[in-house]
């Protein structure tokens, strides 16, 4: 691979990271914060990138109709939470194994949905900014990717100050490790979990218009990211809001490399193993304490 083609492979990777990042910092804080095993995070992404496509029907920007859509995915997610503690939770210390079986079936029922709502055909929004670029040297940027790189960028600053400035976040980053402490400092853990949880579904409502602005959306694609979120998770260090996005990048650059220099039949198995890598090395995480 030559040096042009490195570098421009490189920056592709950062811009693609920036948009793994937006798509796991949910999953960041319900898996990595919560212990919650949120496998139909993936399927609340393409929720989202439908409820964009539906609003953009009437007009609407899918970056607008994906804000306008997070309150009613924080109302959502609260709702799911509070079945899986009634459920689970509340009957046992293995309450993340047994609950498996819960979120593979949100998961199903959100693709069997939207299966039956809109069909199996690909859908795509129209914007000012898609399908156009900007010139950086030789190399052509896509503006739907730098708009995914600026919402990656204030979800991730914006949760990590909320997590570091407010009692109700630090308590979020408390509950999965000392619940009885913080019950003694007079928050409830089962009512910071589900406000937690109702976060991380929340941002799924824009991130989910960011898949569909970056390409085209199906209602089988949630089994395409569920390795990638994940892997960014776990890379990060669970909960880790900068390391987030830095191992979106890390992911991002990796993808594209192999991608340009091997072929795109072997970029999905990246993520599968740089999670296989990093659970040997590092199990905590680059950000991870050890």
């Amino acid at each position: 691979m030559s040096f042009e083609l490195l570098g421009e492979a490189i920056i592709a990777g950062v811009l693609l990271g920036c948009f793994y990042a937006a798509l796991s910092v949910g999953l960041s804080v319900a898996f990595g914060l919560l212990d919650v095993p949120q496998i139909a995070h993936p399927a609340f992404l393409v929720l989202g990138a439908y409820g964009a496509y539906f609003l953009g029907s009437f007009g609407l920007d899918p970056l607008l109709a994906g804000f306008l859509l997070t309150p009613v995915f924080f109302v959502a997610g609260l709702a799911v939470y509070r079945f899986y503690h009634a459920a689970f939770e509340s009957r046992g210390t293995d309450a993340g194994l047994r609950g498996l079986a819960l979120f593979f079936g949100i998961a199903f029922i959100v693709e069997v949905a939207l299966i039956l709502g809109f069909g199996v055909d690909q859908r795509m929004v129209e914007a000012d900014y898609i399908g156009k670029s900007v010139a950086l040297g030789d190399v052509r940027i896509p503006i739907r990717m730098l708009v995914a790189v600026g919402v990656a960028l204030v979800l991730i600053a914006g949760l990590s100050l909320y997590l570091f400035a407010t009692f109700t976040g630090r308590a979020i980053k408390a509950v999965a490790q000392d619940q009885t402490a913080l019950a003694l400092m007079g928050a409830d853990p089962v009512r910071i979990k589900q406000w937690a949880f109702g976060i991380a579904t929340g941002t799924c409502a824009l991130a989910g218009a960011l898949l569909i602005i970056v390409a085209p959306v199906e209602p089988g694609l949630g089994r395409l990211y569920i390795g990638r979120t994940f892997c960014v998770v776990v890379l990060a260090g669970l909960g880790s809001m900068p390391g987030t996005l830095l191992a979106g990048i890390i992911l991002g650059i990796a993808e594209s490399i192999v991608l340009t220099s091997i072929g795109a039949s072997w970029a999905p198995a990246v993520a599968f193993g740089l999670l296989l890598l990093v659970l040997a090395v590092r199990p905590a995480g680059l950000f991870g304490q050890r």
